[in-house]
């Protein structure tokens, strides 16, 4: 699938702690035309988010070890870096059990790429 967009490229913050599937979905959101940064849990998340002003869009999965889940992360995005979107995916969660702040999606585990790609593009236009 080709960039739709103009350069420079748009930054998805991908969140993931299991490695497989965190380099699957940087494939998904490099191959959409999106430049992926990479986190391995919230909290790191929460400090690349601290020291980059350039990330527009955070897909990040809501089981992760370590304190801080995907819904605390996205509540803290909200809070504090208001204008970015929020991909939330889980395979453990049940989709009406998901409480979802402003501007963001919830995907079920397996999701289709193509949802989720679809979501990435109207989010970044």
């Amino acid at each position: 699938m080709g960039d739709v967009r103009s350069s420079p490229k748009q930054i998805v913050l991908v969140v993931e702690d299991e490695p497989i599937l965190r380099m699957m979905a940087v494939d998904m959101v490099e191959e959409a035309g999106f430049e992926a940064a990479e986190a391995s849990d919230a909290t790191e998340a929460v400090r690349i988010l601290e020291t980059r002003t350039d990330i527009r869009i955070v897909f990040s999965d809501i089981d992760m070890p370590r304190g801080m889940d995907g819904m605390k992360l996205a509540a803290c995005i909200r809070d504090r870096w208001p204008p970015i979107h929020i991909i939330l995916t889980s395979g453990h969660i049940p989709a009406p059990d998901v409480v979802l702040p402003p501007r963001a999606v919830f995907f079920s585990k397996p999701f289709r790429k193509e949802q989720v790609v679809a979501a990435l593009l109207r989010m970044a236009a």
